[in-house]
Order: C-alpha cells, then structure tokens, then sequence
C-alpha cells in the first residue's frame, strides 16, 4: 500500500511537472543582463529578446543589473525561482573568471546555475602601433624577449588582460600590461604610440586596422573570424594552442526543470541564426556560436579551469 501511494505521488509529480513544461511560458520572461544599456552586452539582449517575444508568444523583458563584472546578475538568477522566467545572458567574467579573480563569491557558477546554450563569440585583435617592428606574431615574440614591451587593456582581469597574460605564459614573454578604465581611452593611447600593443575588441579596431593606424598580427579565437578572415589565429601565427575566446551565454537558476531548459535552448538557437541576428552580431564584432546544454556546460568547466591557471600563474588580484 505505502509503495504504490509513493508511485501514485512520484507520477503525479511527473505529470505535474510536464503538464507546467508543456505550459511554458504562460507570462513574460526577464531576461537579465549584468551591464549597463547601451553595450555590447545589452544590445545583443534586446536584439534576441524582439525575436524571442515574437516566436514564444510572450514578453521577453530586458532587465540591466549593472556592477561587479556582471556577479550582481548572475546571482539575482541564482536566487530566483527554477521556474524558467528568469533568464541570464552573462559573459565569460561571471560564468568562468570571476570566481578566480575576486577574493569573495557570493555563488558558485557550476553548481548555482544551468546553461542553457552559448550565443556568441567575441574576436580579439592583437594589434600593435605602426612603430613597433613586428609583422608577426612570431616577430613579437622575438621582440618582446629582446626588449621591453608593454600592452594596454581595458582593466585589470577584463578579457584583453587576460589574453596578454596568456600570451606572456605561453611566448615566455614579459609584456608589462597597462590598465586602462576601458577599452576606448586604451585605443587612444596606442593610437598615440603611447604604449605597444592592445588585445582589443575586432569592433573598437577594425576601422583603425583598415585605415594603417594600427597593425592586426592575428585574432584570439580558435578559428578565424566572420568580421577578417585573412587575419591568421595567434596559434596559426606562432602560439600553438593559443585561444582567448571572449564569449557570452544563456543560463538559468540550477534545478531548472529540463524540458524548459530544451525549450529555450531550442528559441535562443533559432533566434541567433537568424540572418538579421547573425548581421547585427557580425558588426559588433561577434559570431553566433550556439550549441547544447550539455557543450555549454563543458565549455563553462574548461574556460573555468584554463583562466584560474592564468590567474595564479601572472598572479592576478582584484578587491
């Protein structure tokens, strides 16, 4: 008797559970973004969130929850309810760096939330000032051990440091990195000839590449960009195994139940491959890179652990 009214309850569940999946989504969905409107970040939110509103018949709502390279977002979703109306897109500082980074975490990344899919990709150009005698990667590395070189960014553990870092462990270089508060007062400043070299945004120096103010050796990412195919990958260049992959993506709070985790991954693809999606994304400088559940949460694992290597080895500390 006790045994099948504990069947009788697990399939009620069950049932229960499917009838609210097959249900989703029955009011707007917030989607949470953990920087200011108006960058890059927001405006991929509210580009996907049109499209999403339109093929899931509800309102897909931007939130913006600025500050703390995107923690204070990513832990609003931590703590909502695991129903699938809260909704993060976050980038690879909240997902996979910050735990390394900051000396306090209020949630762990892996645990405290479920991704959902990665959307995109962002390109990192390694770009030099004219006067710096290197027109290649492999020039750079012989330079930077003859001499003293040193590379702006756009704050302290932001993705171009990271990447010079990277850079320095695996050429054996010394580059002396710069902070700057952001990446546009960088891009002045090596411009000017002000400091050598930037790992910067394809969007913030594209423009300048094309115009022979600045010099592109090569990209951070694993395979050349949409945005300059004729720029070689740095591991292509000279760095075998280089990538510093500059991305973003959809998660939601852990426990989450599965088939809203489908569902929306199964949205999130369809709207990213948009062509219109995939244009707008293409002149920020980024591709679409969806996927599953199950890669994006590799990815999450294998960023994590490369990035904390990085983190104690250059020995990297943010307050």
């Amino acid at each position: 008797m006790n045994i099948a009214r504990i069947l009788f309850v697990s399939t009620a569940c069950i049932a229960a559970g499917s009838a609210g999946a097959a249900e989703y989504p029955s009011k707007p969905i917030r989607l949470l973004v953990g920087f200011a409107p108006g960058g890059g970040t927001d405006t991929t939110a509210r580009a996907i969130s049109q499209k999403l509103t339109a093929s899931l018949g509800q309102q897909v709502v931007v939130d913006n929850r600025p500050g703390v390279s995107g923690n204070i977002a990513a832990e609003i979703t931590v703590n909502a309810p695991p129903d699938g109306y809260t909704v993060l897109l976050s980038t690879i500082a909240a997902l996979a760096i910050n735990s390394s980074l900051l000396k306090k975490m209020p949630f762990d990344p892996i645990k405290d939330l479920a991704p959902v899919t990665r959307a995109a990709d962002s390109t990192n150009f390694l770009v030099v000032h004219p006067s710096v005698p290197a027109s290649s990667v492999k020039d750079l590395i012989a330079l930077a051990k003859a001499k003293p070189l040193n590379g702006g960014s756009s704050g302290v553990g932001g993705a171009g440091h990271l990447a010079l870092e990277l850079f320095n462990l695996q050429a054996g270089t010394k580059i002396v990195h710069v902070p700057y508060k952001g990446g546009g007062p960088a891009i002045v400043d090596l411009l000017a000839g002000n400091i050598n070299l930037i790992f910067a945004t394809g969007a913030s120096s594209i423009n300048h590449v094309k115009a022979g103010k600045i010099r592109a050796l090569g990209v951070t990412t694993a395979k050349r960009p949409a945005m300059a195919p004729e720029l070689p990958t740095i591991a292509e260049a000279g760095l075998p195994g280089f990538e510093a992959n500059n991305w973003n993506g959809i998660v939601v709070p852990a426990k989450t139940p599965r088939a809203i985790i489908n569902r929306l991954n199964k949205e999130f693809t369809a709207a990213l491959l948009l062509p219109d999606i995939k244009q707008f994304l293409f002149n920020q400088g980024l591709d679409a890179a969806p996927g599953t559940p199950e890669d994006f949460a590799a990815y999450i694992k294998s960023e994590t652990a490369k990035w904390a290597k990085v983190i104690k080895a250059a020995g990297i500390k943010v307050e």
